[in-house]
């Protein structure tokens, strides 16, 4: 065919200047099934007279606490999580505009409403699982877990960071230059400082820095007490296992155990920025970065969230007890706890399989206690015959070692991989969310629950097909 005969293209036409004749309702401007709908809906159903508003004092109307709270929940779960970005996107983004009702509340308003509101945020997340099994998308007890944690970067760069030994020379350092200047203020005839500069003040910032580093070597004493006192529990346990095998005959396992020291160590960290982040390993461990370790349990069926919390802790020996405390209360019950190598001692696993009273909980742990490889050999390929039960007399070590090598524990401790480190994933790749934007504990705290409830929000709408959140109840 030449060119002569072919058709000629014919294009969409694009008009710019005819009014369009819009829905009057916000709502009808987004699909059935958005993301959008299925927030509001979820949001609509709450109870929210522990809300805490921005009272200015102006005798100003207030922005409804249920819209910022859908508006921020929408923001998390779909990668928007700054208070500016937000206020532009109620211009600028379809969504954000209909949850807004075309109104616009300034960034101010949203950071205020967000930072001041952790309960409601908390009430929130309990909210949403009962949302999740209403729908039938989350059992009522008797539920499997999985724990993990993974390091959130602080809002905070790890070079404003200084260390307990370094504080101490830079503090030496600053006396000397002290005294220096001190003399040279004595001598008549002593050279001039550069131009702009005087004594006075070059003293007065090297007694600020002093004292500031001063209050960072003070903090980290404090903290290197807290530690000692915290694994002195965990100290005279040991003793008291030695002590007992040596009553029995039996010559004690291992070293001896040391007595925890309060004295901070040579590299204990304190950031000026965010005191109460930490320096912690990051990737594959060659790097460190000011972090959190954002912890989570996840329910193994239907990979929602079931407990959340934040610790200062750069690893997880001493997180297993807290997260599995963390569990919102509609979980009811939790049958099997799964957790990695990190996570494992056997106080933690003591502590969540029984209560104080040394009675059983109905709670099974499966943790790992010793790293494998990933590749599988020949004997691996081949089904093991179950391994005998271990003597009454085993170690908690030996008795967990035979349960993940059972039938029953093997199957259970390889949904620990695919449940709870492919939320992680969602949370950092899908979402984005890679640093927490507030600072402390506290507030940090409540950023981690926001996020939580958003992926929460996120994984019901993906379950429930896009229909709408009340729909089959």
């Amino acid at each position: 065919m030449d060119r002569q005969s072919r058709m000629a293209a014919r294009f969409v036409d694009i008009d710019y200047d005819t009014p369009l004749l819009l829905s009057p309702n916000l709502r009808d401007w987004l699909p059935a099934g958005h993301l959008a709908h299925f927030i509001l809906e979820a949001v609509e159903e709450m109870d929210l007279r522990q809300v805490r508003v921005n009272e200015r004092g102006t005798g100003h109307a207030q922005y409804p606490p249920r819209m910022l709270l859908a508006l921020l929940l929408y923001g998390y779960a779909t990668g928007t999580f700054s208070s500016r970005r937000l206020e532009q996107a109620s211009f600028d983004s379809v969504p954000v505009r209909m949850i807004c009702g075309d109104t616009h509340p300034d960034h101010d308003t949203i950071c205020t409403f967000r930072r001041a509101n952790q309960e409601l945020l908390q009430e929130t997340f309990v909210r949403v699982l009962e949302l999740a099994q209403a729908l039938k998308f989350l059992q009522v007890g008797e539920i499997t877990v999985a724990v993990d944690g993974t390091k959130i970067l602080a809002n905070a760069s790890k070079h404003g960071a200084v260390s307990y030994e370094h504080a101490g020379k830079t503090i030496m350092q600053l006396e000397g230059e002290v005294q220096a200047l001190l003399a040279k203020a004595e001598q008549a005839d002593s050279t001039p400082l550069k131009e702009g500069l005087t004594i006075p003040e070059e003293i007065q910032r090297r007694q600020e820095r002093k004292a500031k580093l001063a209050a960072a070597r003070a903090e980290i004493e404090a903290r290197a007490a807290a530690r000692a006192a915290a694994e002195m529990a965990a100290y005279q346990a040991k003793l008291a296992a030695r002590a007992a095998q040596a009553a029995a005959g039996k010559k004690p396992r291992g070293k001896e155990p040391q007595a925890p020291s309060p004295e901070p160590k040579p590299g204990d960290q304190y950031n000026f920025t965010d005191p109460e982040s930490r320096i912690m390993k990051a990737g594959s461990g060659q790097h460190f970065e000011q972090s959190y370790n954002a912890q989570a349990a996840v329910d193994v069926d239907s990979r929602l969230i079931v407990g959340e919390r934040v610790s200062a802790a750069p690893n997880d020996k001493e997180q297993l007890v807290p997260t599995v405390a963390a569990i919102a209360p509609p979980v009811a019950s939790v049958a099997a706890v799964l957790a990695d190598t990190g996570f494992y001692s056997e106080t933690a696993v003591r502590q969540v399989e029984q209560d104080p009273a040394g009675q059983p909980t109905g709670t099974t742990v499966y943790a790992a206690v010793e790293k494998t490889g990933h590749h599988r050999t020949v004997a691996d390929l081949e089904q093991p015959a179950e391994p005998s039960a271990p003597p009454a007399a085993a170690s908690p070590i030996e008795t967990m070692k035979h349960r993940l090598k059972t039938a029953v524990g093997k199957a259970k401790y390889r949904l620990r991989q695919q449940t709870v480190e492919p939320v992680f994933g969602i949370i950092k790749s899908v979402l984005g969310f890679r640093q927490f934007h507030l600072r402390g504990g506290e507030k940090v705290s409540l950023e981690w629950c926001l996020v939580c409830v958003a992926y929460n929000l996120k994984r019901l709408h993906r379950l429930a097909g896009g229909r709408g959140a009340l729909a089959g109840r």
